[in-house]
């Protein structure tokens, strides 16, 4: 009876559903095309767009990381097609790095202003959930700036998955609203938590791991990313109490301390309950988790990622890693020198929530040394061309395998002090020696 009343509501869309080449004959020379991004990212609807290389000039694509085969940035695509990333993933670093795509520094809670305000969407690939009995779609895994991109679009063309879940919150769209459907059943794309790392490498993290987690109180939510420091800081909370989330993504590793009941979010002032988030990125394991499960909500980037929201949170955690500090405070968390290695994300929307928050505490993480240990992290001054991610008074805690500084508040003597102390001591005596220099100390 259900699957008659699902065909007997959406029969009359039926003529929406077409193959991919004929879906994307809708883009134009000169358009601007957004895609899904994430692990949402719907490739089968990308390479028939690449597929029309030849006969697409000037075509800009723009999203945040995509998880999967980016192909319109490669060798040969230059003036075809020409990608504008809102954050930069590895897979298209290279091609940044390398002039054939753009970057567009921005916080992840202005973004969905932007597309509503400023930037013409004629296309919008997407990634959606088969339409329920009353015609909706589910953007599954990720709602983002894509629930802002559907509603300024001119065109809509959605690859239709069984296999994309479906998610609760504001993360409906109506079949109505979708001008070309490409059905598919393919697994989605992951993204695993933590890459291969040698034990040296791992005891690092656990060691900065397990130093977060002491600044982590019961009743705290939290905001964690994708990789080896979140995953070391899940793994040391297994006795904390009535932990919550509002994080713009979460992955994997979430799920066990849902699992013991340490994540409840019953002690959550906002949402509370609520698991709130903007997109996954991991693997199968989380996409059947989330899948019809009312715990989690998903909401865009201009709610999660509002600092005035997160501040709402009481006793908010906010968890984010940097790849350079100097003696200052200053954080450098997007570049690597001039060459461009990420972008803001949510790193500075989350800081600043967090430090407005009743008991809020904004925390940046970095292992202490880079490169096997041949260069550190902790530094005199940012290397030349870096970017300031978060200035002086953005940062408080700041932690390394060597322990934790807490430079809110303190004057640039005393923090030029404290991140010698968790530097590694191999350089720590250099460290002292440029500060002295300098008249830090």
């Amino acid at each position: 009876m259900f699957l008659e009343e699902i065909i007997e509501v959406n029969k009359k869309y039926l003529d929406r559903f077409v193959s991919a080449d004929e879906a994307v004959q809708v883009i134009k020379s000169g358009d601007v095309v957004y895609i899904h991004p994430g692990c949402a990212f719907p490739e089968i609807l990308v390479d028939a767009m690449t597929r029309r290389k030849d006969e697409l000039f000037n075509v800009e694509v723009f999203h945040i990381l995509g998880v999967g085969n980016i192909n319109y940035t490669k060798p040969g695509m230059e003036g075809h097609f020409r990608h504008n990333a809102l954050f930069i993933g590895k897979n298209v670093r290279k091609d940044v790095t390398e002039g054939r795509a753009d970057f567009t520094p921005i916080f992840l809670h202005e973004i969905p202003g932007m597309l509503r305000k400023m930037k013409k969407i004629d296309v919008a690939l997407i990634h959606v959930s088969p339409p329920d009995k009353r015609g909706f779609c589910s953007l599954g895994t990720g709602i983002e700036m894509t629930k802002a991109a559907t509603e300024v679009a001119k065109f809509i063309i959605a690859q239709v998955n069984p296999r994309m879940p479906r998610t609760y919150g504001n993360s409906f769209i109506h079949i109505s609203k979708i001008d070309f459907c490409v059905e598919v059943d393919v697994p989605l794309n992951e993204l695993p938590m933590v890459p291969n790392m040698s034990a040296e490498e791992a005891e690092v993290f656990r060691r900065i791991g397990e130093n977060v987690a002491q600044l982590v109180e019961n009743e705290a939510t939290l905001q964690l990313g994708i990789g080896a420091v979140p995953d070391a800081v899940l793994a040391y909370l297994g006795n904390h109490r009535d932990l919550g989330i509002h994080s713009e993504m979460v992955s994997d590793g979430i799920i066990p301390l849902i699992e013991k009941g340490v994540v409840n979010g019953e002690k959550k002032t906002l949402l509370q309950g609520k698991v709130v988030v903007t997109f996954l990125l991991g693997t199968k394991k989380i996409f059947d988790y989330v899948d019809n499960n009312p715990e989690f909500e998903f909401h865009p980037n201009d709610f999660v990622n509002d600092p005035i929201v997160i501040a709402q949170n009481r006793k908010m955690t906010a968890i984010n890693s940097a790849l350079q500090i100097d003696l200052t405070g200053q954080v450098c968390s997007d570049s690597i020198g001039y060459k461009f290695y990420s972008g803001f994300g949510g790193q500075v929307d989350f800081l600043r929530g967090a430090a407005k928050a009743e008991g809020g505490k904004p925390i940046i993480t970095l292992p202490s040394t880079a490169k096997g240990g041949t260069i550190s992290r902790v530094v005199a001054h940012l290397d030349e061309g870096a970017g300031v991610t978060d200035t002086k008074a953005d940062v408080h805690y700041v932690v390394t395998e060597y322990g934790i500084a807490n430079l809110h508040y303190k004057n640039v003597r005393e923090r030029a002090r404290m991140l010698i102390n968790i530097a590694h001591p191999s350089f720590r005596e250099e460290l002292e020696r440029s500060a002295k220099e300098h008249h830090y100390l």
